[in-house]
């Protein structure tokens, strides 16, 4: 049975709100590269065919609908937490984070969220956390498309920089590749030093020059 992927939305239509914001995150895995979030609020009742959660996407897909979601959203925003504050908070509060960052950036207030999967205690507005939200909402998966592009695009100016680790192929996820490679060249400042692969690196080694 085909899901509905206005179903959240439709039901929130119904009950009087009219700007709801879809909110999702990318790079929660990866060994490197902040963590990039982002929030949309799209017309009502707004229909792209094919949208759905960026992971089920090819790259030329999720440019494609990049270019149209940034052009039809009524507002959106991106919101970025670097590797150094992922170190420093963890990655599941990185994440929250950077969501709140994504939805305060926004130029029409939303008058209800809903995330992929991820609680905002603090928010005034209301907000329903969906497992797999970004599978089960179009504004959510909306919300995920613009995330990952905007994460990829940022890794491909730090593969210019650094091509020996061929960050472009991997995206900085720990692929056996970039296990090898990491080994070889050892952690860059992009890296997050509280992952296990980075970080038993540097308790076998020591520090590394491009730290």
């Amino acid at each position: 049975m085909e899901i509905d992927l206005l179903q959240y939305e439709k039901e929130l239509y119904e009950k009087g709100y009219s700007f709801i914001c879809g909110c999702d995150e990318a790079g929660r895995g990866p060994l490197m590269g902040p963590v990039v979030a982002s929030a949309v609020i799209l017309p009502k009742n707004y229909e792209l065919e094919g949208l759905t959660d960026s992971k089920q996407l090819s790259e030329k897909k999720r440019e494609k609908f990049f270019e149209i979601i940034k052009k039809d959203a009524i507002s959106y925003g991106i919101g970025i937490v670097s590797p150094k504050e992922i170190d420093e908070i963890n990655i599941y509060n990185a994440s929250r984070l950077a969501m709140e960052k994504a939805i305060q950036e926004l130029k029409t207030k939303p008058d209800y969220i809903l995330t992929d999967a991820m609680p905002i205690p603090n928010s005034k507005i209301p907000v329903k956390p969906i497992i797999k939200g970004d599978a089960k909402s179009l504004t959510i998966a909306a919300a995920s498309v613009l995330a990952k592009v905007t994460r990829d695009h940022i890794i491909y100016e730090i593969d210019k920089e650094y091509p020996e680790y061929e960050f472009k192929k991997h995206k900085g996820y720990p692929t056996k590749r970039h296990l090898e490679l990491l080994k070889l060249y050892g952690p860059t400042k992009d890296y997050r030093f509280t992952y296990g692969p980075v970080r038993d690196l540097i308790e076998e080694g020591g520090t590394y020059e491009k730290v």
